[in-house]
């Protein structure tokens, strides 16, 4: 590849990039959330009798400390609550409060917003073709990094 295409290329991926993070970060806003605690919401959205943050963690492809982290700037939102385990002191089970619950749907709508809006104007076989390109950039970056979702 020739100079001036490795230019374009990242610079297209880093504008991309930025732009909808910028976007979510936006979009979830209006939520009260921050990028990535609406995966965590709706994750455990996915649980109704909550889940053990190990159990979060392994989810998410991440370490716990990072789902520790993530909850205690949730924590002041009244998403979610946090239970003990019997027999287990170690062990913190976190389910969604009514609160959380309730924006579980806010949060697809607003994903679905954002992809709506990513991929505007483009068919669905466009869209298709978006998917496999993006995995495929997905797969070769992972050859020199570590994947964090």
């Amino acid at each position: 590849m020739e100079l001036p295409d490795v230019l374009a290329v990242n610079k297209a991926l880093v504008k991309v990039a930025k732009l909808y993070r910028a976007a979510q970060a936006d979009t979830l806003s209006a939520l009260g959330l921050h990028p990535g605690q609406d995966v965590l919401l709706w994750t455990l959205g996915g649980a109704p009798d909550g889940m053990l943050i190990s159990e979060i963690a392994a989810q998410l492809g991440v370490e716990q400390p990072t789902v520790t982290r993530s909850l205690s700037r949730l924590d002041q939102g009244g998403w979610f609550v946090r239970e003990p385990v019997p027999g287990d002191r170690r062990a913190t089970l976190v389910r969604l409060t009514a609160k959380g619950r309730a924006v579980i749907p806010a949060v697809e709508a607003a994903w679905r917003t954002l992809a709506e809006t990513a991929t505007g104007g483009m068919t669905d076989s466009d869209q298709e073709r978006l998917l496999g390109l993006l995995e495929t950039v997905r797969t070769n970056l992972l050859t020199v990094a570590t994947d964090t979702e």
